[in-house]
């Protein structure tokens, strides 16, 4: 797989989880089929990205930037920093552990907008756009004592569809 195969990978990888892991905080009726489409979408991914074209460098406006270079661990460095220290406030200060998976969205989707800047992809900015702001609307959920489900709905499922949905939109186009 090319470098951008396994980032679209990765980004499906991480779909799948946010579906499968807050699916159950809903009913069993509602998430025993999500956690089916999220890996039947994950799997139809999964060979649509093996059979992909790796994109042909155009030799215009000199060399692509490394995918997995030294932006990219600075960008996933201050993301896990950032997730974890949050965790910790938000479980050991805070004691409201429901709203763990809204700040790990929120942190999730702000990590895009770097990775939009070191990849040179500005596409990427709608959906930590839309990452963010689920993960900003779990986060005011929680503070409103909204419940698990909601808060996992929102916070986490629709996020991982959002994954899901960007790596199959970024297959339709060259």
């Amino acid at each position: 797989m090319t470098s951008h195969q396994t980032s679209r990978l990765i980004g499906a990888v991480f779909g799948l989880v946010f579906v499968a892991a807050n699916a159950g905080a809903l009913p069993t009726a509602a998430a025993v089929p999500l956690r089916v489409l999220a890996v039947a979408s994950f799997i139809w991914l999964f060979i649509a990205l093996r059979r992909a074209r790796a994109p042909r460098a155009d030799g215009a406006g000199g060399a692509a930037p490394r995918t997995f270079g030294r932006g990219y661990l600075l960008v996933v460095a201050a993301e896990v920093a950032a997730a974890l220290a949050g965790v910790l406030v938000i479980n050991l200060v805070l004691h409201v552990p429901h709203a763990t998976v809204a700040w790990i969205s929120l942190v999730v989707g702000l990590h895009f907008f770097g990775l939009a800047v070191v990849w040179r992809i500005p596409a990427l900015r709608l959906l930590a756009a839309a990452m963010a702001a689920c993960g900003a609307a779990g986060l005011v959920l929680a503070a409103c004592g909204a419940s698990l489900a909601v808060i996992a709905t929102v916070a986490g499922i629709v996020p991982g569809a959002l994954l899901l949905g960007t790596v199959g939109w970024s297959l339709r186009t060259p």
